[in-house]
């Protein structure tokens, strides 16, 4: 069985994917990158290890809402627009994964978008054994 996490209504939301879905145990995330409200004109931050901050602290919200966390996260795809900023980003991004680094790969992505870093993710579903 597959659950599907906060799918979108097209009628609504025009993004054809969901921000997670759960199965076998575990919850696949989406790419996220910092969140943006063009209204207010808030940008999603000008540095990268905003951006990244931005962009983990949003995972972290849709992994909380499908039962896990950043703990359980073992593994993730970095998607940068500027390779020039990879050591910035990691530089902040390090600071999430104090337990442990999961494992990782990152692409370079072009879609149309100003941020400057996304990231999906694969976690254990449930909460960690204490």
């Amino acid at each position: 069985m597959i659950d599907f996490i906060n799918p979108p209504d097209v009628a609504t939301r025009p993004t054809p994917f969901s921000r997670a879905t759960r199965a076998g145990g575990l919850v696949f995330v989406s790419g996220h990158s910092a969140p943006h409200d063009p209204d207010s004109g808030r940008p999603r931050g000008e540095t990268p290890q905003e951006q990244v901050r931005g962009a983990l602290a949003t995972v972290a919200r849709i992994l909380e809402a499908a039962g896990s966390s950043l703990d359980r996260v073992v593994q993730v795809t970095m998607l940068i627009t500027d390779p020039a900023d990879y050591d910035a980003c990691n530089e902040e991004y390090v600071k999430h994964f104090p337990n442990g680094l999961p494992a990782r790969h990152t692409a370079r992505f072009g879609v149309p978008t100003d941020a400057k870093v996304a990231f999906a993710c694969i976690a254990l579903a449930g909460a960690a054994a204490g």
